[in-house]
Parts: C-alpha cells; sequence; structure tokens
C-alpha cells in the first residue's frame, strides 16, 4: 500500500456537497475542506458533524463566487434527476439538472475576482445519462462550459467512456468509473459514474484522472478499524461450521420492469446469481436481497439493507450518516436518501490523490 505521507496547502470547496464525500475525501489527503454549498437539512447537519469549522454556504442560485474565500478545488455533483436514463430526461434545460450553470458560473466569477489564480482544478461528477441526454449535446455543452471553447461531436455521434479536449489553455479529462472495482476490498455496488477533472493551469488533468496508483487504507470507522468484508466473511463461515453463505441481490429496477411486461425469464433473471454486484443504491428505492446458507435454502430469507451496510457499498466510515451535528439521530429514511445521493468514497479518494500528487 501506498505509504505517502501527504501533507499540503491547498483547500476545497464543495458544491451540491450532499454528505461531504468529496470533502471526506480530500481531508484524507491533506486537502483541508473550507465551504461547502447544500440546501438539504439532514446532509447539512450530518457534515457539520464532521467537519465543524466548514463554511456553509446554502442555496447555490444565490451564492457569489467572487466574494466566497478562495479554494484551489471547487467539486460538484450537480443534480442528475433530469439526465438520468430513469427520468424525464430534460436534460441540461431541466430545472434541477440546469444548476449545473450556477456551478460553472461561480468558478468563472471566483476566477475572474482572483485574477485566474483560483480554483485551479474543478472536479465534476454525475451519472451516465449525461452522455445521451438531448440527443448526446448536454455532454458537448458540459465540455465547453469547462473550456470556454466549441467542442465538436465526436465522428461516431457517440461519447467515449474516458476522453480529453483542451480549449483556451484548460485541459479537460473525463472517465467512468465504477465503484465495483474501486476500494480495499473492491465495492460490490454496481455504480458506473462520469468524472471530470478540468485543470485551469496546466495539463495535469490527465495524470490525475488515468495514472494508476494505489491508496492508502483508511479505517471504516472512526475510532479503529473493523475486519475487511473478506476476513469478516471466512470468520462468520468459521463460526457457522464451514457453511457457505449465499447472497443474491434483486435487481429491483429490472424486476419492476419486467414483471410490467410480463417477461417471465427477464424477471428470473432479476432475482440475481450468487457474487452478483448489488444494483446501484438510488435515493429513492429499496435494495432487497435474499440469504442463505448453501444447502439451506428453505432457512433462507428476504431482508432490505440497512443504512449501515449502505454506508459500507460506499466506503463511507461506518455511522457516518448516524448522528447530525446536534446530536440528533437521522432517520433511516433520511440516511437511505442521502447515501442513494452520494459519491463513492473510493472514486473520490482516488482522485484527490491523484490531484495531491500533482499539484
Amino acid at each position: 500500500m501506498l505509504k505517502k505521507n501527504y501533507n499540503t496547502n491547498f483547500k476545497i470547496g464543495s458544491l451540491f456537497d450532499g454528505i461531504g464525500v468529496f470533502p471526506l475525501s480530500a481531508s484524507r489527503f491533506g486537502i483541508n475542506p473550507i465551504w461547502a454549498s447544500e440546501i438539504e437539512k439532514a446532509p447539512i447537519s450530518i457534515t457539520k458533524r464532521h467537519f465543524p469549522d466548514m463554511l456553509h454556504l446554502g442555496d447555490i442560485t444565490k451564492i457569489d463566487g467572487g466574494k466566497i474565500p478562495p479554494v484551489h478545488i471547487i467539486t460538484f455533483g450537480s443534480p442528475c434527476q433530469n439526465l438520468s436514463n430513469i427520468g424525464k430526461r430534460e436534460g441540461l434545460t431541466g430545472s434541477q439538472s440546469s444548476l449545473f450553470y450556477h456551478a460553472i458560473r461561480i468558478i468563472e466569477e471566483m476566477r475572474c475576482a482572483t485574477n485566474g489564480a483560483y480554483p485551479i482544478i474543478a472536479v465534476w461528477e454525475n451519472v451516465m445519462g449525461a452522455f445521451s441526454s438531448n440527443n448526446r449535446l448536454d455532454f458537448k455543452a458540459v465540455l465547453e462550459s469547462f473550456t470556454n471553447t466549441e467542442i465538436p461531436m465526436p465522428t461516431s455521434g457517440v461519447w467515449a467512456k474516458a476522453g480529453m479536449v483542451r480549449g483556451n489553455e484548460i485541459d479537460v479529462c473525463w472517465r467512468v468509473l465504477d465503484a465495483r472495482y474501486w476500494g480495499n476490498p473492491t465495492l460490490p455496488q454496481r455504480r458506473r459514474r462520469i468524472f471530470l477533472v478540468a485543470d485551469f493551469r496546466g495539463k495535469r488533468a490527465k495524470e490525475i484522472l488515468f495514472k494508476t496508483r494505489e491508496l492508502q487504507s483508511f479505517p471504516a470507522s472512526g475510532r479503529e478499524s473493523r475486519p475487511t468484508s473478506t476476513a469478516a466473511s471466512r470468520r462468520s463461515s468459521e463460526k457457522a461450521r464451514r457453511k457457505i453463505p449465499v447472497v443474491r441481490p434483486f435487481q429491483e429496477r429490472r424486476m419492476r420492469s419486467t414483471a410490467k411486461d410480463k417477461n417471465k425469464s427477464g424477471f428470473i433473471g432479476s432475482f440475481g446469481r450468487t457474487n452478483d454486484p448489488f444494483p446501484t443504491l438510488l435515493a429513492g428505492s429499496v435494495n432487497n436481497f435474499s440469504f442463505w446458507y448453501e444447502g439451506k435454502e428453505n432457512e433462507g430469507y428476504i431482508r432490505q439493507l440497512t443504512p449501515l451496510e449502505c454506508e459500507r457499498l460506499m466506503g463511507l466510515p461506518e455511522g457516518w450518516t448516524a448522528i447530525g451535528n446536534k446530536g440528533e439521530v437521522i432517520s433511516d429514511y433520511a440516511r437511505y436518501k442521502a447515501i442513494g445521493n452520494a459519491i463513492a468514497v473510493p472514486c473520490a479518494e482516488y482522485i484527490m490523490a491523484g490531484i495531491a500528487e500533482n499539484l
């Protein structure tokens, strides 16, 4: 594992902050969280608990980027509802996803107020639907917003899962990261997201986003490390006298659509197979799975993931969403929603490690 000690003077601001995944990941690599913008009550309280010194700016539409503390890095996972393949697909013109342009405005205002000194790096995260919404023109608009130059459509008419463009001395790279392949151990959740890095001062975006690197191992709890899921499973098997556990997550969206279409084979397939990853955790969905010991199917059962298990699937420290900044207990409903809207921690850590190395 990488043992490098990160000690930087870099500062980060987080727009559409949610439960503070970008600040959490940044702080692990010596980058100091300075401010955040979020409007949801429970996520704000959760983030305040973990980052009591961080300034909260509130509604992004009311922020003037030239009047807030300048930072080296601005991160934002703008609302995906109008870009997602499961929504109405209004794209960047939709009431929620159009807030992307407020983040771009804030970046431009800060750069104008600091004569181009801040921010140095911007990081954007969003769903795969951003590649295809609005007849694939939305992602073109995203690239043009960062580079302030016209970007041609790819000759194939389809955006690649990874790429780079350059305009007006601004380097922009993007890449699809799937949470199931990240973390230590890897996270058994299928969560494919676009991550874009813009470098306003050089040509380091490709080093940040494409370079292979190993990450430090961080404890799952703020107090002590717990065994990795592999080790924990091994111990559980030993305690169960070598009985082999079988976990099969349900593909809930597929289950509903195939039932509606009366597609019997598709419906049966939605019950999942052994070692299938969990489907993407979503803010408004219930994630169920079946469990039994091999040869004991009749003793198996079906249940819903707990908020703690959802935190583990996202790579969050255990209990990250359980308590607010005033000691109040966060409801399960609010935790499920906040976690479903969050970013997978190992993916964010990979990018923050690259920023710490290359700046």
